[in-house]
């Protein structure tokens, strides 16, 4: 689909920022709920072109984490990239799947995720940091606001009892799963090519399915691969378009 065919977005409108209640049960099922929102919000690339029964967000992080899991690569902790696919999206059950033609400015991003890291009072990083690595602070902001009460509980306690202990581990693997996103690494780079590539294997299948020419998502994909394997993955995939 032409770009001028789509219909300008509606403005989007941000649900409101979670405020920890200081209570661990409260804040955990709260955080499993709004993890809700990614499987039922559409990715929004798709819905701007009208594709039926566009993939969630979601949907988009599960097949990411299963091609990390294909990889052959033995320098790469697969389980770190796993952990990456199915975190690295998070921040969008908050501010929602973002495409540049939405008109949010830059300026304006920064200040929606000021709010994330003042109400969390993460340090906020500088504006000349790349976008992905920007937003991955929100991610870890949103974590910890609802899910690292529990941390602050077991060490007040004392670790007293294997129950303490195993709260305090369960809570730790969510956070440290998000703290591999923090810190630029070959597994968040590998990662970022297997979310080009998932986005291009979702295109494909759009075309075939609805006999569509979807080149604006192979263009912003594709090209873009540097992991070798990944790369050669993408090649694979082109090959199956017309030419």
């Amino acid at each position: 689909m032409d770009e001028s065919e789509i219909a300008p977005p509606a403005k989007r409108v941000f649900p409101p920022l979670y405020v920890s209640t200081g209570d661990a049960s409260i804040d955990r099922l709260a955080f499993f709920h709004v993890l809700e929102r990614l499987k039922t919000q559409k990715r929004t690339g798709w819905v701007d072109n009208k594709i039926p029964n566009a993939e969630s967000i979601s949907d988009h992080m599960y097949r990411m984490a299963i091609l990390a899991m294909c990889t052959s690569d033995n320098t790469l902790d697969v389980s770190k990239c796993v952990m990456m696919a199915v975190v690295h999206d998070l921040a969008e059950a908050q501010v929602g799947d973002i495409t540049p033609r939405e008109g949010i400015c830059k300026q304006e991003k920064q200040r929606l995720e000021a709010v994330s890291y003042r109400t969390t009072r993460t340090p906020s990083p500088t504006s000349d940091v790349k976008v992905p690595y920007r937003k991955r602070y929100i991610i870890w902001s949103m974590i910890c606001s609802m899910v690292r009460q529990q941390r602050y509980e077991s060490r007040l306690s004392g670790m007293n009892t294997r129950r303490e202990k195993r709260k305090k581990r369960s809570s730790s693997k969510v956070c440290l799963c998000v703290s591999y996103l923090r810190v630029p690494s070959i597994h968040f780079d590998t990662s970022l090519d297997l979310d080009r590539l998932e986005m291009a294997l979702q295109a494909r299948e759009y075309e075939m399915a609805h006999a569509l020419d979807l080149q604006p998502f192979f263009d912003s994909s594709l090209p873009r691969l540097r992991h070798p394997e990944v790369k050669r993955w993408g090649e694979d995939l082109a090959r199956t378009r017309p030419r």
